[in-house]
């Protein structure tokens, strides 16, 4: 039997396609099949996300699940053909739902296929390379001269061109400036009022009246949903307040209409200038969300980033600068098991990093990180966990005993110019797969950061690296980091593990752990020293244990999973 070489292999310009799908198994199925026929295939699993993958990927097509948490495929495929750039951009439907009127129903909404579940490899490759194949002669016939580096919408820059001034700028730090993220209004509030829809043309317009707004020194893109980021030139720092206001006013004070409602959003702006000296592009963006989440605290809605000043004893910064050094000595890993309440042999452990001190002493991650911060040491501390982590994942994997391993790292770290390409390639040479790897970050710093992690998570998802939300407490923006990141698992805060539990945080995690289900996530609890706490959690509906109930931190992996009883 001959087999035909699908024509996106041998194209040098491969086809490009945008998958989103919620389903994590289903994406990567769909992915790898792509991938293997040539395609460059990336994964969309929030659907708030799709129109900022849309923008920055700029597919040849993109292949829809149809049913989705708080939306369908059909609205985000509305969204897709209001946008000028992609109102032909093939959209084919990959579902189960076979009834007929179903997919009359998409296409009437401007699908352009409709492929059912399961699907055989082949027919998705065909299916997928037939309606590129006839786009792009469409798209040679129709093309245009719309400038690639501005939204064909707003008029603003893309946030890729945007990345690029800034870093040119940080190199010109001399001149002034700097930059300034606003977050207007609340898009959860919104979407649940407006719809999806309707929240996008809202944003849009605000992007549109934020660029008539903005000087000669000044350029913006959309970063998320609600939030914009200004890059400004020749500026200093005490002009950087009263720009700040300036926007702030313009955007507050200006009417837009929403399904013919006039109404007004809330501007909040944090502010940063480059005379802070900042390393990277990332760095900047940290430094206004820091700002940001300040200003929403603030009547006036503004605030500048201010360096925190840390102070660490010099001992303590010398031996952890020492045992970071090449061939230091005194950092290690310790592991400790995270055991599924319904029995199972798969191997997971939480890493743990831990220091040992001139004194004999063994200081635990708490005790030194502050230190590293003030040395500016976190990003290498950082680093040196993910590397000796991926050199675990790698042994393993050689000796067939595959672990799944959650690792902590600091969205600053994350964030990095760079991190997320290194993270990507050190994935590839260590012959890891994507799904053994989870990232763990901190709730505090989550919500903080959340525009630096929306981006960084979406350079991982497609290399199928999983997200974990630690220290997690259900309250307002932490409900709305579950619905924000692509998040596979919550780690709930080890309050929840207290005994007697009061009746107020029983309740709130029961909450909490009953939304995480209907986000498909899985619940880990945490901290759990007693029977008593493993049996509260276990009501409760947790998926998964950790703590020195079942087992106190340790070197070694040999935990024995599969006899564990709880």
């Amino acid at each position: 039997m001959s087999s035909v070489l699908p024509a996106a292999v041998a194209d040098s310009n491969p086809y490009r396609v945008l998958i989103v799908e919620d389903d994590r198994s289903q994406a990567m199925f769909a992915e790898a099949i792509l991938r293997g026929a040539g395609m460059q295939a990336e994964v969309v699993a929030i659907p708030e996300r799709m129109m900022e993958a849309l923008e920055r990927f700029v597919p040849d097509l993109v292949l829809m699940d149809l049913h989705m948490p708080g939306t369908s495929g059909t609205t985000l495929t509305t969204q897709i053909r209001e946008h000028t750039q992609f109102s032909h951009t093939p959209v084919v439907f990959l579902t189960g739902d076979q009834d007929p009127e179903r997919e009359l129903e998409v296409l009437d909404k401007g699908g352009d296929d409709f492929i059912l579940k399961p699907v055989r490899p082949r027919h998705l490759i065909a299916a997928v390379q037939n309606r590129i194949r006839r786009a792009r002669a469409l798209n040679e016939s129709l093309q245009t001269h719309s400038m690639p580096d501005r939204h064909p919408v707003t008029g603003l820059h893309t946030r890729h061109a945007l990345m690029q001034v800034l870093a040119t700028q940080l190199g010109h730090r001399s001149t002034g400036g700097g930059a300034l993220l606003l977050e207007l209004g609340n898009p959860s509030a919104l979407r649940n009022r407006y719809g999806y829809a309707a929240l996008d043309g809202l944003f849009n317009a605000a992007g549109t009246h934020l660029g008539s707004l903005l000087e000669h020194h000044a350029i913006a893109a959309r970063l998320s949903d609600n939030a914009f980021l200004v890059v400004v030139r020749d500026l200093g720092r005490g002009a950087l307040e009263g720009f700040a206001r300036r926007l702030r006013d313009g955007i507050g004070y200006h009417d837009f209409l929403v399904d013919g409602e006039p109404m007004r959003l809330r501007c909040t702006i944090g502010y940063a200038s480059f005379e802070h000296a900042f390393a990277d592009t990332g760095a900047v963006l940290a430094a206004t969300e820091d700002a940001t989440r300040e200003a929403h605290a603030l009547p006036a809605g503004v605030a500048g980033f201010v360096p925190p000043e840390l102070t660490a004893s010099d001992n303590l910064i010398d031996e952890l600068r020492a045992a970071l050094a090449p061939n230091g000595e005194g950092l290690y890993l310790a592991f400790q098991p995270v055991v599924a309440v319904a029995g199972g042999d798969e191997a997971q452990f939480q890493v743990l990093v831990r220091m040992h001190g001139t004194d004999g002493s063994v200081r635990k991650a708490g005790d030194f990180l502050a230190a590293a911060q003030a040395a500016g040491l976190l990003a290498q501390l950082d680093r040196w966990v993910m590397e000796r982590a991926l050199a675990l994942l790698q042994q393993r994997r050689a000796e067939s005993r595959p672990v799944r391993l959650f690792v902590s790292q600091t969205p600053r770290t994350l964030g990095q110019d760079g991190f997320a390409g290194w993270l990507q390639q050190a994935l590839e040479r260590a012959g890891v797969d994507g799904p053994s790897l989870v990232i763990d970050i901190r709730q505090e710093d989550a919500v903080v950061h959340t525009v630096l992690l929306q981006q960084f998570c979406e350079q991982l998802v497609p290399v199928g690296v999983q997200f974990c939300l630690s220290q997690f407490r259900s309250t307002e923006d932490g409900n709305q980091l579950l619905q924000m990141l692509p998040l596979g698992y919550l780690r709930l805060s080890s309050e929840f593990a207290r005994q007697p539990l009061p009746p107020a945080l029983q309740d709130e995690m029961r909450t909490a752990i009953e939304r995480a289900h209907r986000l498909g996530l899985q619940v880990i609890g945490q901290a759990v020293e007693d029977p008593q706490a493993a049996a509260a959690l276990w009501v409760a509906g947790i998926d998964f244990i950790q703590g020195n109930l079942v087992q106190r931190p340790e070197q070694a992996l040999d935990f024995d999973f599969q006899s564990a009883a709880l």
